[in-house]
C-alpha cells in the first residue's frame, strides 16, 4: 500500500511498518532515512506460491529477462524471507488518455501482484518534462508542468482498472530528482562518459546521420536510472525500446551499494493491423476509455493470428491454457472467432463490467452475424440540403440523396471520396438492405439505418 509520508495507515494486530520519509544525495551517497513505527501495517506477511510456478506466471509475455537466473534467485530469497521483491515500472504522462498497448507493462505489474510482490507505478512527472528520447530520430519536444499534472491524474484513474488500488505504490519521480540540484546530476553525470551514451542505438543513428543530440536527452537514461536507486527496485520492467534505460539503473544502483535489479522487457503491442504498433497516430489502436461496444468491435476486426498474441500480453490467461486453445483450433474442437469473442469480453470486462462485456458481444452478434440493428444505435441528424442529390426532386415525402455524402456526413466515411470507395466495395447497407447506386430516395424526418462496413448508426433526414 502506499503511503504518504508520515501517515500511519489502520492498525492490525502483530504487524509494524516501515515509512519512507525523505530521500537525499549527498557526496555521492545516497541517504534513505527509514522511520520505524510501532503501528501495524494493513499488508500481512503475503503467502508465495513456488518458484516454479511464480517464474513460468511471470515469463509470459516477457521478450527478455537480464538475468533469469537472477530473478529466480530473487523469488528464492522472497519465499524463504517471506518479503516481496520490489518491482517498479515507469510512465512518463505524455498524453492524456492510454490505450491498449501502455496496458501490456500494467499487466506484467498485475502479474507481479498477483504473485504477491510490492508494485510500483512510477509517475515520470520530472522525467517527462525532458523527454524521452528512446525509439527517437528527431529531439522530443518537451511537455509543460501543468499538461504532466493534468496527465498524471488521468493516468492515476486509469491504472486501477488493472492493478489494485490498496497493493500499488503511487511514486513520482519528483520526490527525489527535485531535490537532487545542480550539484546532484553533475555527481549523477560523472558516473557515465559520452561513449557509453552513444551505444545507445537511437543516439548513435542520430550521430551517424548528424542529426542533433540535446544534452538535456543523454541526461534522460540517467534520470530513469537513479529511480531505482531511489526506490531500491528488485525489478524494472519496460518495453523493449526501453533496454538501454532499463540497463542503466542497474548500472546506478551497482554504484550505490545496491544489488543491481533484474531487467524484464515486454514487447511492443501490434496494432488492430498487425504490422504497426499500436499508436493513435496510426490510427490502430484501442483506447482503454472507449465505449464497450468500440472496444469489442476493434477487437473481434483483428486477424485470428493477432488473436493469440493479444491473448499473450493483454490477458492474464496463462501460457498452457492459450497453447491449448490453439490445439483446439488446429484440430477444428474451437472456432477461431468464439475464442476472439471471449478475448473481446475479457478486454472489454477489464476496463467496464462483465455486464458491458456481455451487451457489447451481444450487441456484436446482432449486428455482424444476426444482422439485427442494437438497442442503443446513435441517432444522426442530417439536413436535406447537405446530402441532396443534384436537381432532386420530392414525392410524397420522399426526397433523393447522394449516398457518399450522407456517409461522409454521418461518420461512417472519413470523406465524400472515402464514401464513394465503400459504395464500390459493395460495403453500404440501408434498412439491412445492400445499396450500390450513388443516388436513392430516402422518406424526410423518418428513421433509417445506414451501415458501412462494421459501422452502424440511426439516421433522419431533415428538411
Amino acid at each position: 500500500m502506499y503511503v504518504e509520508c508520515g501517515e500511519v495507515p489502520p492498525a492490525i494486530d502483530g504487524a509494524s511498518v516501515s515509512v519512507f520519509l525523505v530521500t537525499t544525495m549527498k557526496d555521492d551517497n545516497l541517504e534513505t532515512r527509514n522511520s520505524k513505527l510501532d503501528t501495524p501495517i494493513i499488508n500481512l506477511m503475503p503467502s508465495f506460491l513456488p518458484v516454479d510456478e511464480q517464474f513460468a506466471y511471470l515469463r509470459k509475455g516477457a521478450a527478455e529477462i537480464i538475468r533469469e537466473s537472477d530473478l529466480r534467485e530473487r523469488l528464492e530469497r522472497s519465499l524463504q524471507s517471506g518479503k516481496p521483491m520490489r518491482v517498479k515500472a515507469g510512465f512518463d504522462p505524455t498524453a492524456p488518455d492510454l490505450h491498449l498497448g501502455h496496458t501490456v507493462l500494467m499487466r506484467k505489474l498485475k502479474h507481479f501482484q498477483d504473485m504477491g510482490h510490492t508494485v510500483i507505478f512510477l509517475i515520470g512527472d520530472f522525467t517527462g518534462l525532458i523527454g524521452d528520447p528512446s525509439g527517437r530520430s528527431t529531439t522530443r519536444p518537451p511537455l509543460t508542468r501543468e499538461q504532466i499534472d493534468q496527465n498524471a491524474e488521468t493516468y492515476k484513474a486509469q491504472v486501477f482498472k488493472i492493478l489494485d488500488r490498496e497493493k500499488t505504490e503511487v511514486r513520482f519521480n519528483s520526490e527525489w530528482l527535485d531535490k537532487l540540484g545542480y550539484e546532484g546530476f553533475i555527481r549523477l553525470a560523472a558516473k557515465f562518459t559520452v561513449s557509453q551514451m552513444l551505444e545507445r542505438e537511437d543516439f548513435h543513428k542520430r550521430f551517424e546521420e548528424e542529426k542533433p543530440i540535446a544534452m538535456h536527452e543523454l541526461l534522460y537514461p540517467i534520470a530513469q536510472g537513479y529511480d531505482s536507486v531511489a526506490l531500491e527496485a528488485d525489478v524494472e520492467l519496460g518495453g523493449t525500446d526501453q533496454k538501454f534505460n532499463l540497463l542503466m539503473g542497474r548500472e546506478l544502483q551497482r554504484h550505490y551499494g545496491q544489488p543491481p535489479q533484474i531487467v524484464l522487457t515486454t514487447p511492443l503491442l501490434e496494432g488492430t493491423d498487425g504490422v504497426q504498433k499500436m499508436s493513435k497516430s496510426y490510427g490502430n489502436y484501442i483506447g482503454i476509455t472507449e465505449a464497450p461496444q468500440e472496444m469489442f468491435g476493434k477487437v473481434m476486426s483483428i486477424s485470428d493470428e493477432l488473436m493469440w498474441r493479444y491473448y499473450e500480453l493483454v490477458t492474464d490467461v496463462s501460457m498452457p491454457d492459450i497453447e491449448r486453445m490453439k490445439r483446439e483450433v488446429a484440430s477444428g474442437e474451437a472456432h477461431p472467432m468464439k475464442l476472439k469473442q471471449e478475448l473481446g469480453k475479457r478486454i472489454v470486462a477489464d476496463f467496464h463490467s462483465p455486464e458491458a462485456a456481455e451487451q457489447a458481444a451481444q450487441d456484436w452478434s446482432r449486428m455482424f452475424q444476426k444482422d439485427e440493428v442494437p438497442e442503443d444505435l446513435p441517432l444522426v441528424s442530417v439536413r436535406f440540403d447537405e446530402v441532396a442529390a443534384p436537381n432532386a426532386s420530392t414525392n410524397d415525402g420522399n426526397v433523393q440523396i447522394k449516398l457518399d455524402k450522407l456517409l461522409a456526413r454521418t461518420g461512417l466515411a472519413t470523406s465524400v471520396t472515402d464514401g464513394l470507395r465503400k459504395l464500390k466495395q459493395n460495403a453500404v447497407k440501408i434498412d439491412g438492405q445492400l445499396k450500390t447506386d450513388l443516388v436513392v430516395a430516402v422518406k424526410l424526418n423518418t428513421e433509417f439505418t445506414l451501415r458501412a462496413g462494421k459501422k452502424m448508426v440511426r439516421v433522419s433526414v431533415s428538411s
